[in-house]
């Protein structure tokens, strides 16, 4: 089957020499993605903003399209965000502490704080992404989070609100109850529930944050990603950390996904007999969401049979050493 201009709605890619290795693992067969901001320190000014899209450019071609994003500050006014607006596609914003690199984030959701620059970005059509986790236990934070999903939706309805890679059937039963609330879902929450991570011996690869939940929440993720709901698109989430990090005391979340999304989602589509769908969720709904345009590319998959590589660079993927029933036909 041919994918067109398929698209990779929340991506980390991280800086310096990590550069190397996954940005053209993305740009070989993503026409583009929207590029996560929490580096160290964040991504946070025009400059820093410019500046972070040239070095992505430095290891991917023209057909590639990184959607660059800030890293949301509620000092953010309208005179600032109408200079950067033609560079920038959204702006996320991290409860403080609550994921990698997340510590000067939002330490509360006090409206009136947060009303000038939500209105702001309201009137310029600019998407607010949402990393929607509170600090409470772990399982709960999530759901926790709805009902300020709900707060902000209603305050500010016409602010296009995107629940980022959501777990849980709470966050999913939200969609239907507000217009300007839309998602991502990620390949590995569509795959793991918490058993796969700690069920058995500790796989520390699939450790993420969100952390993978209940079977039920996995159904209900499968539920709207198969039939492609208008409200929800793929965001990889793929969030690589050096095999260190990962195989260690105080392992590191993230689940590096990027290089195998395709060719898994193709499996899993065409395990529930949905693969008509898969054009829909990993481009068409996030064009209309985003209003975007992307590069006209196509990505031919195939059922053929994929090995996963060990690691790529310093950086173990999920399905490592496993066989995908899909793969990418390489062009000639």
């Amino acid at each position: 089957m041919t994918l067109h201009s398929p698209l990779d709605m929340h991506l980390h890619l991280r800086d310096g020499e990590m550069l190397s290795t996954t940005v053209p693992l993305s740009a070989e067969h993503f026409a583009g993605a929207i590029i996560m901001p929490n580096l160290v320190p964040p991504v946070t000014t025009h400059e820093q903003l410019i500046q972070y899209r040239q070095r992505i450019h430095e290891y991917t071609h023209n057909q590639f399209t990184p959607y660059m994003t800030l890293f949301f500050k509620p000092e953010y006014d309208r005179t600032f965000l109408e200079s950067v607006r033609e560079d920038l596609t959204a702006i996320k914003l991290y409860p403080a502490g609550i994921t990698t690199n997340s510590e000067g984030g939002v330490s509360g959701f006090d409206l009136d704080e947060l009303r000038p620059t939500f209105s702001a970005m309201s009137d310029l059509g600019i998407p607010l992404c949402i990393h929607g986790e509170t600090n409470g236990f772990v399982m709960d934070r999530e759901a926790e989070f709805v009902p300020i999903y709900e707060k902000l939706a209603t305050a500010f309805p016409d602010l296009k609100i995107i629940m980022e890679h959501i777990t849980t059937a709470q966050s999913v039963k939200a969609l239907e109850r507000f217009d300007n609330l839309y998602a991502t879902i990620t390949l590995h929450h569509l795959y793991i529930t918490l058993d796969d991570v700690a069920g058995g011996m500790l796989a520390p690869h699939l450790f993420c944050k969100p952390i993978a939940k209940r079977p039920e929440d996995r159904q209900a993720l499968l539920d709207v990603a198969l039939r492609a709901h208008p409200k929800v698109m793929f965001g990889s989430d793929s969030a690589p950390h050096p095999r260190h990090a990962k195989e260690a005391p105080g392992c590191a979340a993230g689940v590096f996904t990027a290089p195998v999304a395709l060719p898994a989602l193709a499996q899993l589509f065409d395990r529930y007999d949905r693969l008509e769908n898969l054009q829909a969720f990993v481009s068409d709904n996030a064009r209309k969401i985003y209003g975007i345009t992307p590069p006209a590319t196509t990505v031919e998959l195939v059922r053929e049979s994929l090995t996963v590589p060990d690691i790529y660079g310093e950086v173990v993927p999920m399905f490592a050493g496993e066989t995908l029933t899909w793969s990418i036909k390489e062009t000639p």
